[in-house]
């Protein structure tokens, strides 16, 4: 039970790596309340509930600071403190800075990296309440090397990578840990439009050791396992890091 007693937020949880990360949690013994736009997060919600778990559900729209004040709000009002955000909700929309479409961009900033700061300006001071806590961005590999044809992306998991520094920087003495993790090719939803870049998701996967050197795309449930050591105890000491779980991608 290493998240004994504490109470999490997981951003993007309707599935993929939100939802093993709400599942970890929850079986570690955290108080989980699971946010995304997508309904479907209430059904793994009451599926971790049918294990036997304290969890919750909560459909926000993480860019709007009314819909995030109101999560942090009832996290607090459910379970009486909130310890941990796993920022885990992101898009994915391929296009070069001349194909791109001026609203594709502001809606990826306003999804993957705004979401963050508006999670940390209403979260962290019921952590200061509490003592502390800990903030677990999910940047990417992209955080460190460029991709054809995903201007937006790109940029914004840059972006990740250093509010996360920046954030650390600001909250240590509160004793708050603000650490970014870094996947490579996951295999979610997040995806799909990318898979088409490669020729299609068939291609891709025949092709995967070009891509990735593990031969092999990543499941959720191992960046989960990250996601679960930055929460817990166990990653006391680590602030401002950034864990790179690209299965080697950054390594070429």
């Amino acid at each position: 039970m290493r998240l004994a007693n504490k109470v999490a937020i997981v951003t993007g949880a309707a599935q993929g790596i939100g939802a093993a990360t709400a599942r970890k949690y929850a079986r570690e013994g955290a108080k989980v309340v699971l946010t995304d736009l997508l309904d479907k997060g209430s059904a793994v919600a009451q599926e971790i509930r049918d294990e036997g778990f304290d969890c919750d559900f909560f459909q926000a729209d993480i860019a709007k600071s009314s819909d995030v004040q109101a999560l942090i709000q009832h996290a607090v009002q459910t379970y009486g403190a909130l310890h941990v955000i796993c920022n885990v909700a992101g898009i994915n929309i391929p296009g070069s800075v001349v194909d791109l479409d001026e609203s594709i961009w502001d809606l990826t900033f306003a999804v993957n990296v705004k979401s963050m700061f508006l999670t940390a300006k209403y979260g962290i001071p019921e952590m200061i309440k509490c003592g502390g806590g800990s903030i677990i961005n999910t940047g990417s590999a992209n955080s460190f090397v460029a991709e054809p044809m995903l201007s937006a992306y790109v940029a914004s998991k840059g972006g990740i990578l250093m509010l996360t520094k920046q954030m650390a920087l600001d909250f240590a003495k509160d004793n708050i840990r603000v650490n970014c993790v870094c996947p490579g090719w996951v295999d979610t939803t997040i995806n799909d439009a990318h898979h088409d870049l490669f020729g299609g998701r068939a291609v891709l996967e025949a092709a995967i050791e070009e891509v990735q050197p593990i031969g092999r795309v990543i499941r959720p449930e191992e960046i989960a396992d990250v996601n679960l050591f930055l929460a817990s105890d166990e990653s006391s000491s680590m602030t401002g890091s950034a864990i790179v779980c690209d299965g080697g991608i950054t390594a070429k």
